[in-house]
């Protein structure tokens, strides 16, 4: 219908928006990036801003995610497709979160550098371990153990994070290493194909 399209002016003040938080955010800490300076960069008005966003963390946030998720969306169509065993969509899934850093690494690196910016990578964690446990929930995992999800999650998640914080504040840390030593550290369990749980469509 065309009441449901999207007016292209919307898109168009969206995409201006997260173009200028990636530039500024790339230049220094969130925590400094002023919404006056960010509507100024953006072409609109504060008003325009704060009918969409509570703060510029917000929108860099929901602009990292959308990224995040875009990686997630190509891994679930590699597992839908089959050829794939489970510990190669593991190196796969890793890879494709180290390709997001990278391409974000000015980002992170100064959200990573100011206290003030502490919830860049607290969003990073919470993103971890709604996916851990998204993955727990999706079928049977051999040798998961019986215990709180929602704990292993948060220990999957901080893991994972702990391990591109290192990758991001040491330069003899290559992204190879991160993902290696992020695969090679991922518990048994997690590189296990699943089995399904519904059994009423089984002979």
């Amino acid at each position: 219908m065309l009441n449901d399209r999207i007016d292209p002016r919307i898109t168009r003040t969206t995409q201006a928006f997260e173009q200028a938080i990636l530039d500024l955010a790339a230049q220094r800490p969130v925590s400094r990036i002023t919404v006056a300076e960010l509507a100024d960069r953006a072409g609109v008005t504060r008003a325009t801003f704060y009918n969409r966003y509570r703060t510029p963390l917000d929108l860099l946030i929901q602009v990292l995610h959308a990224d995040l998720e875009r990686g997630h969306r190509l891994e679930e169509e590699r597992r839908a497709q089959g050829g794939h065993s489970a510990r190669e969509l593991l190196r796969l899934a890793t890879t494709e979160v180290a390709d997001h850093v990278e391409r974000f690494v000015a980002v992170y690196r100064h959200s990573l550098a100011d206290p003030a910016d502490s919830g860049v990578y607290e969003a990073l964690v919470r993103h971890f371990g709604d996916y851990a446990l998204a993955f727990m929930n999706r079928g049977h995992h051999p040798g998961l153990p019986e215990a709180n999800r929602q704990v292993i999650a948060q220990f999957m998640a901080h893991g994972f994070a702990g391990a591109i914080r290192a990758w991001l504040n040491d330069p003899s840390v290559t992204k190879d290493d991160m993902v290696d030593a992020s695969v090679a550290c991922a518990p048994a369990w997690w590189a296990v194909d699943a089995v399904a749980t519904d059994t009423s469509a089984r002979p």
